[in-house]
């Protein structure tokens, strides 16, 4: 009987499960969209029970798709929206709050008021004082219920961010638990000591008993009881970490883009954490038989978020799949700059306050140009965290391999191959994070007997080479830059 690996991926706008093979191939897909919530400027909340839910449902739909039954199904893993927060009742198991999720800039006030202590907090956990990281999330969380400090102090509540909320749910609330890679994002974890922090935890006045217990990658963090007494769930990794594992960038000097809500580059560094002195994250990829390997990792905040903004915002594009097929009806954006800062910007500049921005519009631009400058934003901002990470590594970077949802964009891969003047690889299998969970989940149940097995099941479906000449890349980056200065340099005034 053929075994299989069930991958849950619970992303920023939909869920997803899929199933693999021992040959790193996708066997069946189920997938529900997510609804983000904006109940004020700059909040972005979801529904953690409609999160489970959506879990639940296409758990259930890729096992009916695939005719596979639990029996195959040989180990679970989970890879999840990172920073995003829930906190929830210990008798009751339900949430006392929404889920605060990772874009949100609802604790910008908190993150401000503790700007004294960013070097501190830098030193320990490799990461910014800001509100997109989950402990002013926690701390919002506590001052905006009813005696949340008091409870959280009694040890009636429970944090987690949403790996940990599935793992307590599909395991019928027995299991309290995180993995270092999702620790290492909630600006109270040490990633040198590699255990939660006293001192962090007082800075942000967060009970230690909220926290779970937090554990390797691949780890068996319980029976998955709701869906089978039998399966257990034996990989955890954030999904840009998971990603870059399942990019095979076992080594450090490789690294990969994610294309999702927001993007995310990551480089391996090694077993030895690199602080940062020009904006980007150190932060921990993963720990696997005791040895951990870290990242540098920068932060676009908005990506994809931009292709829906056009499609749900302004409203000149049916989908997603429409933004290439408008953008390929001009060969240019005619001058037109879009910086999509709509909750502020992300590595290098980690600005909350700036607001977006259009530039270079006339008489003469239609919506295929604001459409193809939408897009450019995308390349653009990767180019930004590309460059500050190659001077920072010291590595010379020789391709950029890349993953997610925008991916299937032409007009968008090309592009970033002309602005960074560099091939750009696109994997035989999109779903690279959930792959990514998978292979940590089968090393654990020897599925997967080492690294090596898993290497050779990697293979490209595409590579973009660069089509722009050097002097005109330099030129559209310039003006891009200008367009970067001129948004932050106009902050709007808050209407009361």
């Amino acid at each position: 009987m053929e075994k299989f690996i069930l991958a849950i991926d619970q992303g920023t706008t939909s869920s997803r499960a899929i199933i693999f093979n021992k040959q790193g191939k996708k066997i069946a897909f189920a997938s529900r969209e997510v609804k983000c919530l904006y109940p004020f400027e700059g909040y972005v909340e979801e529904d953690p029970m409609e999160i489970w839910i959506s879990v639940v449902d296409v758990v259930n739909e890729v096992l009916i798709k695939s005719g596979i039954n639990w029996n195959q199904i040989v180990g679970i893993g989970i890879t999840n929206q990172r920073e995003t927060t829930v906190v929830w009742d210990k008798k009751t198991g339900n949430p006392v709050y929404h889920a605060i999720v990772w874009q949100s800039r609802q604790s910008s006030d908190l993150c401000d008021q503790l700007m004294d202590k960013k070097t501190f907090i830098h030193e320990r956990t490799g990461l910014l004082i800001n509100p997109y990281f989950s402990a002013s999330k926690i701390r919002f969380i506590l001052d905006h219920i009813k005696n949340g400090q008091k409870r959280a102090e009694n040890g009636e509540l429970l944090f987690g961010t949403i790996d940990t909320w599935l793992i307590y749910k599909m395991t019928g609330g027995k299991k309290h638990l995180t993995d270092v890679s999702n620790a290492s994002r909630t600006l109270l974890f040490n990633i040198f000591k590699m255990k939660w922090d006293k001192q962090l935890l007082s800075i942000f006045n967060i009970p230690s008993c909220m926290l779970p217990k937090v554990c390797e990658s691949s780890f068996d963090f319980g029976i998955a009881s709701v869906f089978n007494n039998k399966v257990h769930i034996l990989g955890v990794n954030g999904d840009q970490q998971a990603s870059l594992f399942g990019h095979n960038c076992f080594k450090a000097g490789q690294s990969k883009n994610t294309y999702g809500t927001g993007c995310f580059m990551l480089l391996n560094i090694g077993e030895k954490p690199i602080l940062s002195k020009n904006g980007l994250l150190t932060t921990v990829a993963w720990t696997l038989n005791g040895k951990t390997c870290y990242a540098l990792e920068g932060s676009v905040f908005i990506g994809g978020a931009a292709v829906q903004w056009l499609r749900d915002g302004l409203k000149i594009i049916k989908d997603a799949a429409d933004s290439e097929t408008q953008a390929l009806k001009e060969p240019n954006s005619l001058g037109v700059y879009i910086v999509p800062a709509f909750v502020g910007l992300g590595t290098p500049y980690w600005d909350d306050d700036v607001r977006g921005a259009m530039f270079g519009i006339t008489r003469a631009t239609n919506k295929s140009h604001i459409i193809r400058a939408t897009l450019e934003s995308i390349a653009y901002q990767s180019k930004d965290v590309f460059d500050i990470m190659k001077e920072e590594s010291c590595i010379n970077i020789e391709s950029l391999q890349v993953d997610g949802g925008a991916t299937v964009n032409n007009v968008l891969m090309q592009f970033q191959s002309d602005i960074l003047q560099l091939p750009v690889r696109k994997p035989a299998c999109l779903e690279t994070t959930a792959l990514g969970v998978a292979y940590l989940a089968g090393l654990k149940c020897g599925f997967w007997s080492c690294i090596d097995e898993i290497c050779k099941t990697h293979e490209y479906k595409a590579t973009f080479l660069p089509k722009m000449s050097k002097e005109e890349a330099q030129i559209r980056d310039r003006g891009w830059k200008f367009a970067v200065k001129a948004t932050i340099a106009f902050k709007p005034r808050k209407e009361k």
